[in-house]
């Protein structure tokens, strides 16, 4: 017998309503309901055709309820411009995602998170703070998800090609975890990893009791990710005295963020007029460079999932032995994983800087 859960979870998984599902499968409507309230159990011709239309293995649709993420304990940066169809995919591949995580963790000993509760200092103290206690000073950051993964954070992909999908973060089974999105730039998703730690540090309180959304958590959450990637006696010892768009592109890849984020940080620190600023903003979209990042940077990609897979194809573990465990077709594990078990590429260190971290250790679970 199906679990109706999962159905349901499928159609979701793939942005689908219950009117696009019945449409394809041929059938009203109420009985798309009635598979999803359990009333009654599709055949097997139909369960097969449901699998088909919603690219999922028959077998998926047997097994337990999944640990599902509810939207008010996840945060999302743009909560506001999200279609409730398109929040809900996200979510749902983070469950993919915690299906992935305890199968590597059934194999692999991960690092243990590293993350204290920063939810009573200012966005800029607590940036300093962590940068503090991670031992990282005022030097810039080099690949900020090798990084994380460092401190324990299990930092996985979305392939989701929604402009208003950025990323989001959730505890689960007391782990963190950070979604990125794949479809934008690699500024924007080490700016994203970075909003999205800051709320892991100064929101894990609101998150695991369903309070993860508001506008002044979004603006803190930019205000620490800002001061946390361009620490503030950085940029200010790197200032041009008069700032111009070509002397910010070249001084942006210090810090590996967009050349907007940049502007607005010397802003905030009072390195320039407001009326430069002003000006320097309508230069930048005048230029399209808010759609188009100049000299942009190398994307990061997991370091911890690039090992895991090395290792696992050196067992013999291939892609699709790890997605017929976990009953879900390949692809979503691609989708996950940054493409890494597409492209065979490692996840090799983000050329912005020489800073060195300390590597995310892997041990083996005998």
């Amino acid at each position: 017998m199906i679990n109706p859960n999962r159905l349901q979870f499928a159609r979701i998984r793939r942005a689908w309503s219950k009117a696009k599902l019945a449409k394809e499968l041929g059938i009203e409507v109420r009985s798309i309901q009635g598979y999803e309230l359990g009333e009654y159990c599709p055949e097997e011709q139909r369960l097969e055709a449901i699998a088909l239309a919603l690219n999922f293995p028959k077998n998926f649709f047997l097994g337990p309820d999944l640990p599902l993420i509810n939207e008010t304990t996840a945060s999302f940066r743009s909560m506001s411009k999200m279609s409730a169809t398109i929040k809900n995919s996200a979510l749902s591949a983070g469950t993919l995602a915690f299906l992935l995580n305890e199968f590597i963790e059934s194999k692999f000993k991960l690092p243990e998170a590293d993350l204290p509760d920063l939810g009573d200092l200012s966005p800029e103290d607590a940036a300093s703070s962590i940068r503090r206690i991670w031992g990282l000073g005022e030097a810039p950051i080099g690949n900020l998800i090798h990084l994380l993964e460092s401190r324990g954070i299990r930092v996985y992909s979305l392939a989701i090609n929604a402009r208003e999908v950025d990323a989001f973060s959730v505890w689960h089974n007391n782990k963190p975890f950070i979604f990125l999105n794949t479809y934008k730039s690699a500024e924007h998703s080490r700016f994203d990893a970075a909003h999205e730690l800051g709320h892991l540090l100064r929101d894990r309180h609101n998150m695991l009791h369903g309070n993860s959304h508001s506008p002044q958590m979004e603006r803190e959450a930019n205000l620490f990710a800002s001061s946390f990637l361009m620490p503030r006696t950085s940029v200010i010892a790197h200032a041009p005295n008069v700032p111009t768009i070509d002397k910010l592109i070249n001084l942006k890849d210090i810090w590996g963020v967009s050349l907007a984020a940049l502007a607005y940080r010397m802003n905030q620190l009072s390195l320039f007029s407001e009326w430069n600023y002003r000006n320097l903003c309508i230069q930048i979209a005048k230029k399209g460079y808010r759609t188009n990042e100049p000299n942009p940077i190398r994307r990061e990609m997991s370091q911890t999932l690039s090992k895991v897979f090395e290792l696992l194809k050196e067992d013999g573990i291939t892609k699709l032995n790890i997605a017929n465990t976990l009953n879900i077709e390949s692809d979503e594990i691609d989708n996950l994983t940054f493409g890494l078990m597409i492209s065979g590429l490692a996840a090799s260190d983000n050329p912005v800087t020489t800073t060195v971290h300390n590597k995310p250790t892997l041990t083996l679970v005998k």
